[in-house]
């Protein structure tokens, strides 16, 4: 972000929202694959959803019961699809997890990819697709990412608690927020606008759906921070009763800004979902990420940008540019140097370090990536401070 007095806006949307029910089943998908094999799995999977119909393909590798002679099974794709739908809330009309029509398109990974992603002979792993990848972190937050994106994801996550709990059973699960922060001295100091826009259902007017997402706003922002009320928008347009793939149509990986940093750092143009980790566009932007907030959890730097770059079937990586936006500390170029050091950033590197063979991603499907909690299972292992000690006793 730039120096000085600014204006900065970011964008959130729920588990609920058409792309993030597909977001969801392709991890879900992902996730039953490295449960079955952890180590073999290769899937790139996509998912579609409109009125009462999920669509689901791409290409993938496992064994035996979920891959039979080549063939995927696709009666336990469509379960895993019918779960995810369930797990989110819809038992609409217009989608619902146990009317609507489910079709796999699921098959076997092409072998010209994998004779370049798979190791073999002396040959290291090579990444599955060309590419450049982005990692961010600020000190805005506790959590070290931007704040509009941040407080954007808390107003949404509070909600579907809320949901979920049944202390606000007319919401439904399809949502979106868009928070407006001023910057002073290129640090975040109060919301000017905030807007949420919430599914509900027939029975709540307009102001009720006010005057219930209005406490989760205040409670997620810090004391003092809350926008004026002629800038308090929900539901700006009236009515949203109806809502989800029977509103919208939704489909994997449209949300690539929303699952990073909001716009507040460059992004590699890759989606994360459906993609098992030998996909760099997923595991090496997670290990940007990881970096990144080391260093400034390290304080070597108060922002830091980093960027890889991978070509098919390559294991090393082309380059890795630091950038800490003037806020830095140490040389950029040594410290690119340190990071190389300190983590193999091979795709087979990546994967070791981070444990990404796990069956750990459905659960990143929605409110973000990145600035989540480390969790004893493996998951969110790229928010991780544990290189902080070494990358401050290399300098």
């Amino acid at each position: 972000m730039k120096q000085g007095t600014f204006f900065f806006t970011s964008e959130s949307v729920s588990e609920g929202h058409p792309d993030k029910i597909s977001d969801r089943i392709s991890d879900a998908i992902l996730d039953r694959f490295l449960t079955v094999d952890p180590i073999n799995s290769r899937l790139g999977c996509e998912t579609f959803c409109t009125t009462n119909r999920i669509v689901v393909g791409g290409e993938g590798r496992c064994v035996e019961p979920l891959v039979v002679n080549g063939e995927v099974n696709a009666e336990e794709i469509e379960a895993i699809a019918r779960t995810c739908v369930k797990d989110i809330g819809y038992e609409q009309d217009g989608f619902h997890w146990e009317n609507s029509n489910v079709h796999i398109y699921l098959h076997a990974q092409s072998t010209d990819i994998a004779q370049g992603v798979d190791a073999a002979g002396n040959k290291d792993d090579g990444a599955g697709d060309q590419g450049i990848m982005f990692g961010y972190a600020c000190r805005e937050t506790e959590e070290l990412m931007p704040a509009p994106i941040h407080y954007s994801h808390a107003i949404l996550r509070s909600l579907a608690e809320a949901r979920h709990s049944g202390a606000e059973p007319g919401l439904g699960p399809d949502s979106k927020s868009q928070i407006t922060l001023l910057y002073e001295n290129s640090k975040p100091v109060k919301a000017t606008s905030v807007v949420v826009s919430t599914q509900h259902s027939e029975a709540l007017s307009q102001e009720a759906v006010r005057e219930i997402v209005r406490p989760h706003v205040i409670n997620v922002l810090p004391d003092g921070w809350m926008c004026g009320e002629d800038e308090f928008y929900v539901n700006p347009t009236g009515r949203f009763v109806i809502g989800g793939p029977d509103g919208d149509a939704g489909l994997t990986g449209r949300k690539i800004i929303v699952d990073t940093y909001g716009g507040a750092a460059p992004h590699g143009g890759g989606a994360f979902s459906g993609k098992d980790p030998s996909k760099v566009d997923r595991s090496a932007t997670y290990a940007a990420r990881y970096l990144a907030k080391n260093v400034v959890a390290a304080e070597l730097a108060e922002r830091c940008v980093i960027q890889v770059s991978y070509a098919i079937g390559v294991s090393k990586p082309l380059s890795v540019y630091i950038d800490t936006q003037g806020t830095g500390k140490v040389s950029e170029d040594r410290l690119s140097d340190v990071l190389q050091e300190m983590v193999d950033l091979s795709p087979r590197g990546i994967r070791e370090h981070l444990e990404l063979n796990k069956p750990i991603y459905a659960r990143t499907s929605a409110y973000g990536h990145f600035g989540r909690a480390p969790e004893t299972d493996g998951g969110f292992s790229w928010e991780r401070t544990n290189l902080v000690d070494q990358l401050k006793s290399a300098f």
